[in-house]
């Protein structure tokens, strides 16, 4: 009889209906949000020349990263997508990314060339994206020589793009480029070369360095029949302080006018630009490459740098910071996540730039 008492005051419509309005709510609440979050958080891989691959779709995102405009990544010199389907150039972050909500496509042009080559490369994958997302502008995030050829595409098609980002970029040149071709040309010319001509040790070098170039093109999933030109002397002229300054002579936007001063805009043809970078060399022993960049930073003499980048040289646009705590790598999370310990994991770094990205309704 208690128990029949119970339901019989439980189910009146008193009580009952608003219960089953609130469960009805939430029922359509939650399918709303999944709705939302299997339309926002994606990953694609553009290194197919005829368009992009989705690599992976985010369900139950938050909104943190979740742009007006998609992200696409440029990655630097000797650059892939995603090598062998396995590992990311920049290693974990466009999940990260993806499950705040954004739209990611990392790009692949010539791993090894100048930033004209690259960026007019780069520039059509942009239009391509453009028509496979349906967004008629893009945000920008270029790594290293990433970093120059997102400037490329801003400079020679500003409609495309709502931001531009550039990471552990040398946009005034990189100390180590102009030594690396220092030693080639007095090299090559002690040996009785003429100018432009290289010595046997350093046509070597600058064949492997193609060679490089179109295993990367393979690694992320490019045909044999598809490889891109690859140019290793250009490649290398392209870090030079000489190649920067023509380079930032014909697209001076957001530029400081000197070599360590800050940039006076931070906005171009409506275009907002920002930077980021690091210095130290080696800073997670457990990491191979940061004795390799250790051994590379002592071309730079008292210049603060990140092994391959000054700090001078990387300022562009707004620079959030250009001492965090990371050599070049770790600026792509790199190798394999190996970063400085106790430092801000460069996820959560990249992760709180889109958000800002976010909040300037970019």
């Amino acid at each position: 009889m208690m128990l029949k008492a119970y339901f019989s005051t439980a189910f009146t419509p008193a009580l009952f209906l608003p219960s089953l309005g609130a469960i009805g709510v939430g029922v359509v609440m939650m399918a709303v949000q999944t709705t939302s979050a299997q339309a926002a958080g994606q990953y694609y891989n553009c290194a197919n020349p005829t368009g992009c691959k989705l690599v992976s779709n985010q369900y139950w995102t938050s909104s943190h990263t979740a742009t007006k405009y998609p992200i696409v990544m440029a990655h630097g010199l000797g650059g892939f997508t995603k090598a062998f389907g396995l590992v990311d150039y920049f290693h974990g972050i466009p999940e990260t990314l993806m499950s705040g909500g954004s739209q990611v496509y990392t790009t692949k042009t010539s791993s090894v060339h100048n930033s004209e080559f690259r960026g007019e490369q780069l520039l059509q994958q942009v239009k391509t994206i453009s028509a496979i997302s349906g967004s008629p502008k893009v945000n920008l995030l270029g790594h290293s020589q990433g970093g120059i050829d997102i400037r490329y595409v801003a400079a020679v098609e500003p409609k495309y793009v709502a931001s531009v980002t550039a990471i552990a970029s040398p946009e005034q040149g990189s100390k180590m480029g102009d030594w690396v071709i220092k030693q080639v040309v007095e090299g090559s010319a002690k040996d009785g070369y003429d100018e432009g001509e290289f010595n046997v040790g350093s046509q070597i070098a600058i064949g492997f360095f193609k060679f490089v170039g179109g295993f990367m093109d393979v690694s992320a999933g490019i045909g044999f029949k598809e490889i891109q030109e690859q140019d290793g002397w250009n490649a290398v002229l392209a870090l030079s302080t000489d190649y920067a300054t023509q380079f930032n002579a014909k697209f001076p936007a957001a530029m400081p006018t000197t070599y360590c001063g800050q940039p006076a805009n931070t906005e171009v043809n409506g275009i907002k630009y920002y930077s980021f970078s690091g210095i130290g060399q080696l800073t997670n022993g457990l990491d191979p490459s940061d004795y390799m960049l250790a051994l590379t930073g002592t071309t730079f003499d008292n210049d603060p740098n990140d092994g391959l980048v000054s700090a001078c040289s990387s300022r562009l646009g707004y620079v959030i910071r250009d001492d965090y705590r990371m050599n070049h790598l770790d600026s792509a999370n790199q190798v394999l996540g190996l970063t400085a310990w106790g430092q801000p994991d460069p996820k959560t770094l990249y992760r709180g730039h889109v958000n800002r990205l976010k909040r300037a309704n970019l």
